[in-house]
Protein backbone atom coordinates (compact mmCIF):
# COMPACT_ATOMS: atom_id res chain seq x y z
CA UNK A 1 0.00 0.00 0.00
CA UNK A 2 2.64 2.27 0.78
CA UNK A 3 4.39 1.60 -2.17
CA UNK A 4 1.16 2.51 -4.21
CA UNK A 5 0.76 5.94 -2.29
CA UNK A 6 4.30 6.67 -2.83
CA UNK A 7 4.09 6.04 -6.64
CA UNK A 8 0.47 8.14 -6.51
CA UNK A 9 2.53 11.38 -4.81
CA UNK A 10 4.89 10.92 -7.70
CA UNK A 11 2.91 11.79 -9.98
CA UNK A 12 0.61 14.12 -8.73
CA UNK A 13 4.09 16.10 -7.91
CA UNK A 14 5.38 15.73 -11.14
CA UNK A 15 1.81 16.43 -13.17
CA UNK A 16 1.48 19.68 -10.55
CA UNK A 17 5.38 20.77 -12.06
CA UNK A 18 4.13 20.16 -15.67
CA UNK A 19 0.94 22.21 -14.62
CA UNK A 20 3.18 25.27 -13.25
CA UNK A 21 5.11 24.81 -16.71
CA UNK A 22 2.41 25.75 -18.99
CA UNK A 23 1.17 28.72 -16.79
CA UNK A 24 -1.56 26.94 -14.38
CA UNK A 25 0.10 28.07 -11.57
CA UNK A 26 -3.00 27.46 -9.26
CA UNK A 27 -3.67 23.95 -10.50
CA UNK A 28 -0.12 23.21 -9.93
CA UNK A 29 0.26 24.29 -6.54
CA UNK A 30 -2.57 22.04 -5.16
CA UNK A 31 -1.37 18.95 -7.71
CA UNK A 32 1.86 19.19 -5.37
CA UNK A 33 0.56 19.64 -2.14
CA UNK A 34 -2.00 16.65 -2.71
CA UNK A 35 0.89 14.74 -4.10
CA UNK A 36 2.85 15.96 -0.55
CA UNK A 37 0.10 14.95 1.67
CA UNK A 38 -0.70 11.65 -0.03
CA UNK A 39 2.61 10.08 0.07
CA UNK A 40 4.07 8.36 2.79
CA UNK A 41 6.49 11.15 3.80
CA UNK A 42 3.96 13.61 4.41
CA UNK A 43 0.43 13.37 6.38
CA UNK A 44 -1.37 10.22 4.30
CA UNK A 45 -5.07 10.84 4.53
CA UNK A 46 -5.05 6.78 4.27
CA UNK A 47 -3.51 6.37 7.74
CA UNK A 48 -4.93 8.96 10.02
Amino acid sequence: MATILWILAVILVVSGIFAIVRKQVLWGIVLIVVGLLVGPGGVSVFTN
